[in-house]
């Protein structure tokens, strides 16, 4: 019996693909769980046109991510910290401050997309890299400075 799956699983493929297995597995597990849907003309035209429309939407990511290389290129992120002895911070410098730095020069990252190098306890420059999208990274510099 051929089906689609709706989600990826096991060993079976990923979301979209047509695969076939007996038909007892699909009528007994697989559709009822939503894993997947029956194979018919009708269902393979939707999931031909889902996939080009999520190509399409993807391709549109990635070209705003390469779009927004050259304007962090320019930008300069500084960001003040409490500091104690010996020019240490109190805490660390976090994803979600540089988030909220970018933010302010309508730069918008998700702080989940920001990967420090190295923790920063510590004032002078550091890197963090910013996944803009699965195939586009930057390694963003930027500053601390005690407030």
């Amino acid at each position: 019996m051929e089906i689609i799956l709706t989600n990826a699983y096991k060993k079976l493929g990923k979301k979209g693909d047509t695969v076939a297995v007996k038909p007892g597995y699909a009528r007994n597990y697989l559709i009822p769980k939503g894993l997947a849907i029956l194979a018919s003309k009708a269902n393979k035209k939707i999931v031909v046109e889902n996939n080009r429309q999520a190509a399409a939407k993807k391709l549109k990511l990635k070209e705003n991510a390469q779009h927004l290389l050259p304007i962090l290129a320019d930008c300069k992120i500084v960001l003040m910290a409490k500091v104690g002895k010996e020019d240490k911070i109190f805490g660390s410098i976090t994803p979600l401050q540089i988030s909220k730095s970018l933010k302010e020069k309508n730069i918008l990252v998700d702080y989940t997309k920001i990967h420090l190098v190295n923790p920063v306890k510590t004032l002078g420059v550091h890197q963090a890299e910013l996944i803009l999208h699965e195939e586009v990274s930057y390694l963003l510099n930027f500053q601390v400075i005690a407030s």
